[in-house]
């Protein structure tokens, strides 16, 4: 997928007097396909284009985002974002340089064998139909749907103190959902949790003969819960599997580290942070087993990329290695203000929104144990699977999670199917009380598309990747 704007012509129409302009191209194309209850509910294609303009003026960034991408139009943008800038430095509380926009020259591309255009909407509504069919395994099972959507970006930033950067981008959500009914008894059970499964890849993803074997499982096992006893009550241990720990990641690490929620700028909307600047470096944030990276250089992984929306180059990083907090999810304009490490994560949603610190991935890496070795060690406890509702404060600290799916651990073995399983707790004692870490075979690549945040709001695609994990002595409880 190529666009074919001469940005760098467009970057000469800027006529205004500023100390850094920058362009940054967008096109987005979404082609969503769902099948419900055995009718086609949604089979479109759309896109969006634009053009956000930065400049910096007097110590400050202002920007403005137009669809009309002529000279004439990039030039009226850019004295908007000056005027904008112009303003904000009258009440400045911290002063920009070039520095917040070094220089990168590059290009990225998703990995994928298949494009789009090689499954017709034809094959691809054939494919859903019959996952739908594969879900309908009982007369009981009283809803059914499956859905799939495909995402193409291409994106081009180039900036006046020499940026050039290219990136393209291959995106595929994909859900499956059965809900089985016996009278008031309802039990609803997905591929992946309330979010489904998100990666980044082409059309290879749609193996027929896995995605029927899901569907069929998901089928089964939502039957299964009609006749399943209710989760116990009680501080026991928990087994979590990947599709859960996404969102324990995402709640109690990735929104808690955003150094512009720690410095306060989201605190009228998406909430503070129970972190403090003095904890990096020293805050024991979870057991001495936990090691979580910041790494949006995993192949296939939702949210992976080369340079964030800045410009600014982005590797691997550790965030908290062997339990200890070292650097937060700060982008360039945030380590500067607050002096912490952090990360190449200035991410925006679209071409009509400026960049704010994002998570991108971020992802528990794997440790030694199997997955009979989680279970062994458990006397009393239950395994956990596919997130069905979450809660946590405005400072990312105290939690409540609901799944769809619990085994019973029994002196070392899974036993009974239990329903309506849910786990509570505090976020830095909860990770302090890991006990264990799968290893790369219970390892499993996850992602959300619809993380929220940011005035005005962006909704932005986040991946998260973490192997199945043991604790201890956690707060368990039954009900809906």
């Amino acid at each position: 997928m190529k666009i074919n704007i001469d940005l760098k012509s467009l970057l000469s129409a800027v006529d205004v007097p500023a100390e850094w302009v920058g362009l940054r191209e967008v096109f987005e194309a979404e082609t969503p396909r769902m099948i419900r209850d055995g009718v086609p509910v949604a089979n479109m294609h759309y896109a969006t284009h634009g053009i956000m303009v930065e400049v910096l003026v007097n110590g400050q960034f202002g920007y403005y985002g137009t669809p009309d991408m002529t000279s004439s139009g990039i030039g009226r943008a850019a004295k908007k974002a000056y005027q904008q800038a112009k303003l904000a430095s009258g009440s400045a509380i911290y002063h920009f340089d070039e520095s917040a926009r070094p220089a990168y020259t590059g290009s990225y591309s998703s990995p994928f064998l298949k494009e789009r255009e090689s499954f017709s909407a034809g094959k691809l509504n054939t494919l859903l139909m019959d996952a739908y069919t594969h879900l309908k395994v009982s007369d009981k099972i009283v809803s059914a749907s499956s859905l799939c959507q495909v995402i193409e970006i291409a994106t081009k930033f180039i900036s006046s103190n020499g940026s050039d950067i290219s990136q393209d981008f291959m995106l595929l959500e994909f859900d499956l959902r059965a809900t089985a009914a016996d009278g008031t008894n309802q039990q609803t059970r997905t591929f992946g949790g309330m979010r489904g499964t998100c990666r980044q890849i082409g059309m290879e993803y749609f193996d027929s003969y896995e995605i029927m074997a899901q569907a069929s499982k998901i089928g089964e096992q939502a039957l299964e819960l009609l006749t399943a006893g209710e989760c116990p009550s009680g501080e026991m241990d928990v087994v979590i599997a990947p599709d859960q720990m996404m969102l324990q990641i995402h709640e109690s690490i990735g929104h808690a580290l955003e150094v512009d929620r720690i410095l306060g700028d989201e605190r009228n909307y998406a909430g503070w942070s129970f972190v403090k600047p003095e904890d990096f470096g020293k805050l024991q944030y979870g057991s001495k087993i936990m090691n979580v990276t910041f790494d949006p250089t995993v192949s296939s992984e939702f949210a992976s990329y080369s340079y964030d929306d800045g410009g600014l180059k982005a590797n691997k990083e550790y965030l908290i290695k062997e339990g200890i907090l070292l650097r937060g999810l700060g982008a360039r304009e945030s380590q500067i203000r607050s002096g912490l490490p952090g990360v190449a994560n200035f991410r925006s949603s679209g071409w009509n929104r400026a960049p704010i610190d994002r998570m991108a991935n971020i992802n528990l890496e794997p440790g030694g144990s199997s997955f009979d070795d989680l279970i062994s060690q458990v006397k009393k406890g239950v395994y956990l699977e596919s997130n069905r509702s979450w809660s946590i404060d405005d400072y990312r600290n105290k939690f409540q999670f609901g799944c769809e799916y619990g085994k019973l651990i029994e002196n070392g073995k899974m036993t009974a199917t239990v329903k309506n399983p849910n786990y509570r707790g505090i976020s830095n004692p909860f990770w302090n009380s890991l006990k264990a870490v799968g290893n790369n075979e219970t390892f499993g690549i996850y992602g959300t598309p619809n993380c929220g945040k940011g005035e005005p709001n962006q909704v932005i695609r986040v991946g998260h990747a973490s192997p199945a994990c043991l604790f201890e002595n956690i707060q368990v409880f039954g009900g809906i």
